[in-house]
């Protein structure tokens, strides 16, 4: 029976299941008796992946088969600083599950040439989760945060940014119906800050919960380092709708 190892960023930790992608996220997400109700977001890691970091060959040893036949779900390899331990280039494709366990597929993508808006809002996934708002690119901002001569980064990121509707050209527009966020008057402050004090980042909520609000998604997520930066492009509404629709349909209710 295969085994699988998946790098799942909410919350942060490395695991070994017998479960293939698409049946891994609807376990994650509602359990085994449908009473969970958790949107999961998880990387699969290729084949071939080992670490000397991490004690693969013990946790290997729990991911077997139940005495029934029936495939072990989840052996925890690590729980601490997985993600900072996983090289780029073994990253396969990311999988977005909702709470109902309907599970999307995003594989990685080029890196657009160019990034719309003056200033853009990222929520931080792993290892850390707060909402910041940034004049850098989200490239620029990859590199910012994780360049080790800055007094606090960290070695790897992953990240998504969310729109901001007309916010992201002027911080004074009022174009900003459509948008979920719980304070759009401190927000439109912080992007203040950027716009008129030469701010390049500002936190806009340090406690951010780790929930992505997948209908205000621009462009896709991020995952990088000094080095290198790994783009996965998020469907537009359009394409959600002709293509994914239960998935989307499914997300719009998590």
């Amino acid at each position: 029976m295969a085994r699988y190892t998946y790098l799942s960023l909410i919350p942060e930790s490395l695991v070994l299941s017998m479960l293939p992608p698409e049946h891994f996220g609807a376990y994650l997400a509602t359990g085994t008796k449908k009473r969970a109700r958790e949107h999961a977001i998880y990387f699969n890691l290729k084949a071939d992946f080992e670490s000397a970091y991490f004690q693969f060959k013990k946790a290997a040893e729990h991911c077997t088969p139940h005495p029934d036949g029936q495939p072990k779900h989840s052996v925890y390899v690590s729980t601490y600083r997985a993600l900072e331990h996983v090289p780029l280039d073994t990253i396969g494709s990311l999988w977005l599950a909702t709470r109902d366990g309907r599970v999307l597929e995003l594989k990685q993508t080029p890196l657009p040439s160019e990034f719309t808006g003056r200033y853009h809002l990222y929520q931080e996934l792993c290892p850390v989760h707060p909402l910041i708002a940034s004049a850098l690119s989200p490239v620029e901002f990859c590199n910012f945060i994780t360049d080790p001569l800055r007094s606090i980064s960290v070695p790897k990121m992953c990240f998504l940014e969310l729109q901001l509707g007309g916010i992201a050209d002027d911080p004074e527009s009022t174009q900003t119906e459509n948008l979920p966020y719980r304070n759009i008057q401190h927000l439109r402050d912080c992007v203040r800050e950027l716009a008129y004090k030469g701010k390049t980042t500002k936190t806009v909520d340090r406690i951010h919960p780790q929930h992505v609000p997948y209908r205000v998604i621009k462009g896709g997520f991020f995952v990088g380092d000094q080095n290198a930066i790994l783009y996965y492009q998020f469907p537009s509404e359009a394409e959600m709708e002709k293509i994914h629709h239960q998935w989307w349909r499914s997300a719009a209710l998590s």
